[in-house]
């Protein structure tokens, strides 16, 4: 027996302050719906006031500790997300709050939860590290963990993007929606299974971070010691045995995609789109466009679910998405090496319309010749066309050119 009802969903909503949980917009992409063959409408859930859904669970979580009195102070563990939704959500109902985030931690997401009000502690090195230290805070009568998924008040929080999908597009034929801990997916999957019956729920987890497929198969939650994916906030390591059970019960199907697939979703939502979106909300996105999912003729709903990207990631993102379309190429050309050869060189890419962003000279390496050299390119094209046609000059004057990681 499942612990989270639409009922449950429906009194989550009802506590909703307006200035803390907003009633996210959803809109058509027309390029999406063109790539898929689907009519896509994205959720914008990245456009929440503290950039992710985890402010609806946490709200309705500390409306509840704040109602029954006794707590003064609440803990949680959190990768970034989940911080700044208890941050917030404690501020407003005034209640102090701590919460552990990961050492490595996105510095905008640690910034962000500080602003919010909390009191931040960096701890151990991934997500599992800082929820053991959080817990072991929670010791004094007056204090409480808000777990980011394994709590029914949290899960029900998230399902109200449930029932705004359903209010918002009533003819919607299938939800997708990233996986991390599961409670995003189980309050929505239970809220729309109510509502709705036939709408399909599809869950989405980065390949390196799949904890899900693993705990359907075995029955019972399945972990991962260190998950290494650039989708952070869906990078839990672990779901629970309550979120495991509403995926069981309500989710249709639970699909992987890459971290390159991630990253090409990422670029798109934002050239096409023009949605900034951290790599957890744009999975979702990466789902569609993957091949083991056919929604081709239907009406599609992906949830983008946070929009909190750290910069540096964000450049680490578009520099491999620029490089998997040839947007982005790096040659390596070998020379003799005598004065003018880079002139030259430089000179033969110019012409093809291409802009030099950055040139190595490399002598130190093993199948030189002597008086050898190799100068290798950073050069920015227009597309994969382009870079071939770059490649092709450079060997039509006589040089050996080859494309290097």
């Amino acid at each position: 027996m499942t612990e989270v009802s639409l009922r449950d969903v429906e009194a989550a909503r009802e506590r909703f302050d307006e200035s803390v949980v907003q009633r996210t917009e959803i809109e058509r992409s027309r390029s999406l719906s063109e790539l898929t063959g689907a009519a896509v409408h994205l959720k914008m859930e990245h456009l929440q006031r503290t950039g992710s859904f985890k402010t609806r669970g946490a709200y309705n979580k500390l409306q509840q500790v704040a109602d029954r009195g006794g707590v003064s102070r609440v803990v949680a563990a959190s990768a970034g997300n989940h911080a700044q939704g208890v941050a917030l959500a404690a501020t407003k109902t005034g209640i102090d709050s701590t919460i552990v985030m990961p050492e490595n931690a996105p510095q905008a997401k640690v910034e962000a939860t500080r602003g919010y009000g909390a009191d931040v502690e960096l701890r151990g090195e991934d997500f599992r590290a800082a929820m053991a230290y959080a817990q072991s805070l929670t010791e004094a009568d007056d204090t409480e963990f808000v777990h980011a998924y394994d709590d029914p008040a949290i899960v029900a929080g998230q399902g109200t993007i449930g029932l705004e999908i359903h209010e918002q597009l009533p003819e919607v034929d299938t939800v997708v929606v990233p996986i991390g801990g599961g409670g995003l997916i189980g309050g929505a999957s239970a809220a729309l299974a109510e509502l709705d019956p036939d709408v399909r729920v599809v869950g989405v987890q980065a390949e390196e971070a799949a904890t899900v497929p693993e705990s359907l198969d075995k029955g019972i939650p399945a972990s991962i010691d260190s998950p290494k994916t650039i989708a952070d906030g869906i990078a839990t390591g672990s779901i629970s045995e309550l979120t495991l059970g509403l995926i069981e019960e309500y989710v249709d199907e639970v699909v992987t995609v890459t971290d390159d697939e991630i990253a090409r979703a990422e670029l798109l939502l934002l050239e096409r789109a023009k949605q900034l979106v951290e790599a957890a909300g744009a999975s979702s996105v990466a789902a569609l466009l993957a091949e083991d999912l056919d929604v081709s003729g239907e009406t599609v709903v992906p949830v983008l679910s946070g929009g909190n990207i750290d910069i540096s990631m964000l450049q680490t993102v578009l520099t491999q998405a620029l490089t998997e379309r040839s947007q982005l190429l790096r040659l390596r050309v070998r020379i003799e090496d005598e004065p003018g050869e880079m002139t030259t060189l430089s000179g033969i890419i110019a012409d093809t319309g291409a802009n030099i962003r950055t040139v190595r000279h490399d002598r130190a390496v093993d199948d030189l010749r002597v008086g050898e050299a190799y100068l290798v390119f950073q050069v920015v094209t227009s597309g994969t066309g382009h870079a071939e046609n770059i490649m092709a000059k450079v060997r039509d004057a006589g040089y050996e050119v080859e494309r290097v990681a």
